[in-house]
């Protein structure tokens, strides 16, 4: 009986470490805003967000190995504007990215995005999933594409160009849906130059390159050494947005540094709003360059103390 016992204790041992070496990556919160449709029983979307969760947070979606408190930080807003009270849904999601900042309690937005061409199929009581190179429904190629996205940024601010076998898996999740299913928007060049497909065709775009080398200075090089040495630290966030502002110059108005500025104006505001007059003014000029709607907000930082 005490063998038995061991040997029971040791396979829970076992187990367990199974499960601690082989934690997820994501830590994605989801909440579906259905107030617009109120002649359905709201648990319908109960059911529905339930679904998404496990399938953002209970899966592998990578070969490495996670803790728990290194989980990628990230959320999807879904509002449903439409709803045929069968399986069809429509709506837009807001998707947020965001990532730690070494020794601090603070965490840097890495993606904020609108994603307004939504619609998707999800039958009660089903649960979703993803095969590779496959397209088994619009709402698994979302959330699939959405998953890899955010663990090829997370990598990009850790490690220069980390994200590039993410992106590949993104690739894949693009490439998968058919192309006579034009019902389902977003993840074509020809629609418009600001969704999906634009997001990954920047980040994988050898031309813009210099984008990605100074996101990851700005993050890896820039916030994580300011608790240590936060002049070090500004220098090498103004030499990440150099290094931002020449793919700039190289493809004026690129939508992967709109939605980067988007995430950080304000975090860039904050972090110069204390430097020394001639630090100030040369991020206020790159900053008005590539970021002209944002000009009245940047020159506000040149009068402050």
């Amino acid at each position: 009986m005490k063998n038995f016992i061991k040997i029971f204790l040791v396979f829970i041992i076992l187990i367990s470490g199974h499960f601690v070496s082989f934690s997820q990556e994501l830590n994605c919160s989801v909440s579906i805003n259905a107030s617009a449709i109120t002649s359905v029983d709201q648990s319908v979307f109960d059911n529905l967000q339930n679904s998404i969760y496990e399938f953002m947070n209970d899966r592998k979606w990578t070969n490495y190995n996670f803790e728990p408190q290194e989980r990628i930080e990230c959320s999807i807003i879904i509002t449903i504007s439409s709803y045929d009270n069968v399986n069809m849904y429509t709506g837009t999601f807001q998707v947020q990215l965001r990532r730690p900042v070494y020794n601090t309690s603070y965490h840097s937005t890495l993606l904020n995005f609108q994603d307004k061409d939504i619609q998707f199929q999800y039958t009660q009581g089903t649960s979703l999933d993803y095969i590779e190179n496959t397209f088994v429904g619009n709402l698994e190629s979302l959330l699939s594409y959405y998953a890899f996205l955010f663990i090829g940024l997370d990598f990009d601010s850790f490690q220069e160009l980390g994200g590039t076998p993410f992106y590949e898996k993104a690739w894949a999740v693009v490439n998968s849906v058919p192309a006579n299913a034009t019902q389902y928007k977003g993840w074509r060049s020809y629609e418009n130059q600001r969704n999906r497909y634009w997001i990954l065709e920047n980040l994988t775009n050898k031309n813009y390159e210099n984008y990605r080398k100074g996101f990851y200075l700005y993050h890896r090089q820039g916030l994580d050494i300011m608790t240590n040495d936060i002049i070090k630290g500004r220098a090498n966030i103004t030499q990440a947005m150099k290094l931002i502002q020449q793919t700039y110059k190289e493809k004026p108005g690129l939508f992967i540094i709109n939605l980067f500025m988007t995430a950080k104006s304000d975090e860039l505001v904050n972090i110069f709003k204390p430097a020394p007059a001639i630090e100030k003014t040369e991020i206020v000029n790159i900053l008005k360059s590539i970021d002209p709607i944002n000009a009245s907000k940047y020159n506000e930082m040149l009068v402050s103390q």
